[in-house]
């Protein structure tokens, strides 16, 4: 029937939706907002990115929490009750002021984003799978590049018409309500789940394993650096708001189509491989970001940076599990835990580089370093898995 073969689409739309507002907006309209804080707060690096990683913390504290069994029928209002959080969070962001108050709410929406993100996945990945339709996963995965092309617009619009940092959060928390209104409607029902589910066996003792999941701790670390300053570092060499908002522009633009182009890459080659060579983009466009004249340096830099980092995160998962084939659920909670600690860690060392130096360019090499020590890493990960089963 018609409305069964449009139900795979409703849900993928309702996937790109929801993260959109959670992860694209609810996540990283910081980036774009955080200059703005900064002048008008008289906030630090060092300050500037404690606010940043508090979020991550409480996206790993989300994740871990998400992991245990109490949501198991239950992950429809749940997953709305994250999405409605991060609207009134986004909100609170305009009218607190001092930085034990924004850590805090920056902390909250970092849960809520968790929440969003694992169950509303569960139950669009579920329903896709169910009928076939795996291949708009990445209509789900392009709503965070779509959600930072929508944070993008609305801060350059308010910035280059005088407002201050304070509005941004308004329209943001504004525009996430509405989200919330969407996805209601769409996301009816919850995940399908298959028949015999039992417990997982350990982790298996592999090197490969081992690898992945050091690669992917690294990665998180890495590319949060250019993540949560890229558009700071556009303000600090005296760009405009129009030219902040480009680059944020470029970098959501970039990561709507990327898991699909990365997808493509990775089944011709390998996941690892797709993973390693991803990470090494990743870290020459960082690299660009500070060491090429602006603009066309932070332009290459967010081009590069939204083009990689939203599939690098999919690949690194997707190879964890394909490396602990028979205990998927522990692979995923280990990879997201060393995921979410270099994501904690990479703005608190960054922030602090930033004021000891005076500027982003030591941080961000730095970050391209790690990246490329990712790469390395994940593609030996690749190369001890083929040596495990006899390839050459």
């Amino acid at each position: 029937m018609r409305s069964d073969s449009a139900q795979p689409l409703r849900f993928a739309m309702a996937g790109l939706i929801g993260m959109a507002a959670a992860m694209g907006i609810g996540r990283f309209v910081f980036t774009p907002i955080l200059p703005g804080m900064m002048d008008g707060l008289g906030l630090d690096a060092s300050e500037a990115g404690l606010i940043a990683s508090a979020n991550y913390l409480g996206y790993l504290l989300g994740a871990i929490i998400a992991a245990g069994g109490w949501a198991h029928g239950r992950e429809r209002p749940v997953m709305l009750a994250g999405l409605g959080a991060n609207a009134v969070l986004l909100g609170l962001m305009a009218v607190a002021d001092g930085l034990a108050a924004f850590l805090a709410i920056r902390f909250l929406a970092g849960l809520a984003s968790a929440f969003l993100m694992i169950f509303l996945s569960a139950i669009v990945f579920s329903r896709l799978a169910a009928a076939g339709r795996n291949g708009l996963q990445a209509l789900h995965f392009g709503g965070v590049g779509f959600g930072i092309c929508v944070s993008a617009l609305i801060t350059g619009g308010l910035f280059a018409s005088g407002h201050g940092w304070r509005a941004p959060w308004l329209i943001a928390s504004l525009v996430a309500t509405v989200a919330f209104l969407a996805v209601l409607p769409l996301a009816r029902g919850g995940p399908l789940f298959a028949a015999g589910a039992g417990r997982e066996p350990p982790l298996p003792k592999s090197p490969a394993l081992r690898r992945i999941i050091l690669a992917y701790g690294l990665f998180g670390a890495g590319y949060i650096v250019t993540a949560t300053f890229l558009v700071a570092i556009v303000r600090q060499e005296g760009s405009g708001p129009v030219s902040e908002a480009m680059v944020w522009l470029v970098t959501g633009l970039a990561g709507i189509p990327s898991v699909w182009l990365w997808g493509k890459l990775a089944r011709r080659w390998s996941l690892t491989a797709a993973f390693a060579a991803g990470c090494l983009v990743e870290a020459a466009g960082i690299a660009a970001s500070v060491g090429l004249p602006s603009p066309l340096g932070p332009l290459l830099g967010g081009a590069l940076l939204g083009g990689t980092f939203i599939a690098v995160t999919a690949l690194g998962l997707q190879a964890g599990r394909q490396l602990a084939s028979l205990a998927p659920r522990r692979a995923l909670a280990l990879m997201t835990a060393a995921f979410g600690i270099g994501q904690i860690l990479g703005p608190i060392g960054a922030g602090y580089l930033a004021d000891w130096t005076g500027s982003f360019v030591a941080p961000s090499l730095a970050a391209a370093l790690i990246l490329l020590a990712s790469s390395l890493i994940g593609w030996s990960a690749g190369r001890d898995s083929a040596e495990a089963r006899g390839e050459r």
